[in-house]
């Protein structure tokens, strides 16, 4: 059993699935260390993701706010709207590699079905993607998007119709289907070596800020920011600064209604350890150690768990939690639109959130990256309706 990130990670799952992890955790290892393999990635990041993905001073929203400089790191402007298809390129080539034909993967707010909808329709595979019920309803958009694609669509009625009873059916649709399917996973969630392989494809993000705030500011920045479901973007944006011990940094979560209510989804802040889709992480459970139904505005943040790297970067006090409610979010949302121009997606929203809050209280000097995870397109009809009920 692997546990790359203290005593969180590890693989919980049947013997069956242990050996499919085993092939494809050797089969991504020979990958990366394969310069060909390498080139493709790069290729395709650069030509059909359309990376690098600008560092963009907020001036405005600086100056408005007072304080810390405020970057985003425009994820939003990849192809696709998000940074998710920086991580189904790079497994796509994997699948391909392995032989496989057919790929089938999760999503919540859609954004990870949409990714994987688009790479596995360029490389002409199967695909067929799992969502929750309410999800579906919360994202009618992507959902056309991903069949516009070619993608088969299955929606999950069970629990609470969201992103983790997805999971759940996926990666039991996945042990039918191991001899010729590749379970495409979104976050860097679930059994090793997904974590670390969803981790190396993200990570991309950070090695550009890393290089942009230097080349900007001429110094690294003072604060890394970005929201917190299961955790891949803040991970692809923390992992190239982790040893640089002056830049702090911040995982957002979802407070959904409030921390003290039974509705939000802050794992790291209220959770507790345990083990939820193959992994040993922190988790919102209930008093008898049942995984809690959690809540939040946002279809990529009502996750009951988190990746298991999050859980011990949280462990070692390297990278603090905080959480932000759904109103605190739609205000970041309105605001960043009407003040730079730039519809944010309801997950990135909790992270300029916090922002917002934080950067009145540093001096003008500092700097503050904040991951702007995606775009908002897919969200806006659910914050016409969230407006419409206040």
């Amino acid at each position: 059993m692997e546990n790359e990130f203290g005593r969180f990670g590890g693989q919980f799952v049947p013997e069956i699935v242990v050996k499919a992890l085993k092939e494809l955790e050797v089969a991504f290892y020979e990958a990366i260390e394969d310069p060909a393999f390498m080139e493709e990635y790069r290729y395709y990041l650069k030509h059909f993701v359309g990376r690098p993905s600008p560092l963009y001073y907020a001036k405005r929203l600086t100056e408005e706010l007072g304080g810390a400089k405020i970057y985003l790191k425009r994820e939003d402007l990849n192809h696709t709207g998000a940074h998710k298809i920086n991580n189904t390129v790079g497994q796509i080539l994997l699948a391909k590699r392995m032989g496989k034909r057919k790929v089938i993967a999760e999503t919540g707010a859609g954004q990870h079905g949409v990714a994987t909808a688009t790479t596995a329709a360029m490389f002409g595979m199967d695909c067929e993607i799992f969502q929750g019920q309410l999800d579906m309803e919360r994202q009618k958009l992507n959902v056309f998007r991903m069949e516009m694609l070619g993608a088969k669509v299955t929606k999950v009625d069970s629990g609470t119709k969201t992103l983790a009873d997805a999971v759940d059916y996926a990666i039991g649709k996945w042990v039918e289907r191991i001899d010729d399917t590749f379970y495409l996973l979104g976050s860097a969630v679930g059994p090793h070596p997904y974590p670390t392989m969803v981790k190396y494809f993200q990570k991309v993000i950070g090695e550009e800020a890393i290089q942009q705030i230097q080349e900007q500011e001429n110094k690294l920045p003072d604060y890394l920011i970005a929201c917190v479901g299961g955790g891949s973007n803040a991970i692809g944006l923390f992992t190239e600064f982790l040893p640089h011990k002056e830049v702090k940094m911040i995982g957002v979560e979802a407070a959904g209604l409030g921390l003290n209510t039974n509705q939000h989804a802050a794992t790291l802040t209220l959770g507790k350890e345990g083990v939820i889709h193959g992994m040993n992480t922190k988790v919102v459970m209930d008093s008898a150690g049942k995984i809690s139904p959690v809540y939040s505005i946002s279809a990529g943040l009502d996750y009951p768990g988190v990746g298991p790297e999050h859980a011990y970067l949280q462990d070692i006090k390297r990278v603090s939690y905080k959480a932000i409610t759904d109103k605190e979010a739609v205000d970041a949302f309105l605001r960043l639109s009407r003040t730079e121009g730039i519809i944010p997606a309801i997950e990135s929203s909790h992270a300029v959130a916090y922002a917002m809050k934080l950067a009145p209280t540093l001096d003008k000097e500092k700097t503050i990256i904040i991951n702007l995870s995606g775009r908002g397109d897919k969200d806006v009809e659910s914050i016409k309706i969230y407006l419409k009920n206040l």
